[in-house]
This record gives C-alpha cells, sequence and structure tokens, in this order.
C-alpha cells in the first residue's frame, strides 16, 4: 500500500473543515449530559490511548494507518447520522460522547503513525498547512452559519449536521483514493 499525496492533502483539509464546523456544536449536543460523566470519560479515554500506545510497534505502519484512520472516520459518520435520526436525547448525547472518545483514543496513533506514512518533511509541511487551513475555514464557515441560520440553538446545530454528513462523506472518499494497494 502506498500514499498517493495529493489527494491526502484534501482528506487532512476536509478532515479539519469537520472539526472546525462541528467544534461548537457539541456544546449543546452534550447539554443533558451529567459533569461526572465528561470526568469518566476522559479515565476511559486515557485508558485507552494507554493501551493503543503498548501496540505501536504493530500498529506502525500504513496498512494499519489506513484502516485505523477510516474505522475513526465511519465512527464519525455513524455519529452524524446517529444524530440527525435521534437529536437531542439523553442517549444520543451519551452515544456521541463515548463515540468521540473512542475516535480520541486513537488521535495520538494518528499523529504519530503520520510522520510515518508522509515520511517527507516538505511533504508534512504541506499536510500541517492544509490542516490548519481547513480548521480556519472550518471555524468561519460555522461561525457564518451561525450568523445566518435563523432559529434556537438546537435547530441550528440539527442544520448544521446535514453539512457535516456531506463533508464527512467526501473525507471517507478522499482518504479511500489517498490510498493504493501495490501489485
Amino acid at each position: 500500500m502506498r500514499l498517493v499525496l495529493r489527494p491526502y492533502l484534501y482528506y487532512k483539509f476536509f478532515n479539519s473543515l469537520f472539526t472546525g464546523l462541528s467544534v461548537g456544536s457539541v456544546f449543546v449536543i452534550y447539554t443533558p449530559l451529567q459533569p461526572s460523566i465528561f470526568s469518566f470519560g476522559g479515565i476511559v479515554l486515557a485508558a485507552g490511548m494507554i493501551v493503543i500506545a503498548k501496540f505501536y510497534n504493530y500498529l506502525f505502519n500504513i496498512k494499519s494507518y489506513f484502516y485505523i484512520a477510516l474505522f475513526v472516520e465511519i465512527v464519525m459518520l455513524l455519529l452524524v447520522l446517529l444524530f440527525l435520526l435521534k437529536p437531542y436525547s439523553y442517549m444520543s448525547a451519551l452515544l456521541i460522547y463515548s463515540g468521540y472518545q473512542l475516535t480520541f483514543m486513537f488521535g495520538a496513533y494518528l499523529v504519530r503513525a503520520e510522520t510515518l506514512v508522509v515520511r517527507k518533511s516538505w511533504a508534512l509541511s504541506k499536510v500541517d498547512i492544509f490542516k490548519q487551513v481547513g480548521y480556519l475555514a472550518g471555524m468561519v464557515g460555522s461561525f457564518l452559519f451561525y450568523q445566518v441560520e435563523q432559529g434556537s440553538k438546537q435547530e441550528q446545530v440539527y442544520d448544521l449536521h446535514y453539512l457535516l454528513l456531506g463533508v464527512e462523506i467526501a473525507i471517507i472518499w478522499l482518504l479511500i483514493s489517498s490510498f493504493k494497494r501495490e501489485r
């Protein structure tokens, strides 16, 4: 398996765009949850990251990187769909929070492994630029969306998730396009 840089750069852009667009919405989605849930979630997150770090020796290769990144993006797609189907319930808030924590467990691995997958410093520089531009575009986009979109904050966040659905589908397509099997 090998990395194809151009679609990977766009994958990183849209991945960060998603983060920038969605960052404010979690405060509204998580409203039903008790503060102790966040403490417990942090404990599980830290423990999960330790377990994953124990397996770095087996996971630091391009194939594992691709499949773990794809798993994370599929989880994110399912979370967006869950919210669109069952918004603002205690169970959906808990499942969305748990799903985010699950994806965050792989965050340190994905950042570290990316340096091995991308390899060249000039390419890593481009990756980081695309990520920051995507995040900035997402933050500006969410700010403008909330300024233009009328309705309650719950309606605004719900409507934003239709945009997030489209972005997440693009992310998965770009991620798959970024890796080619070698023959």
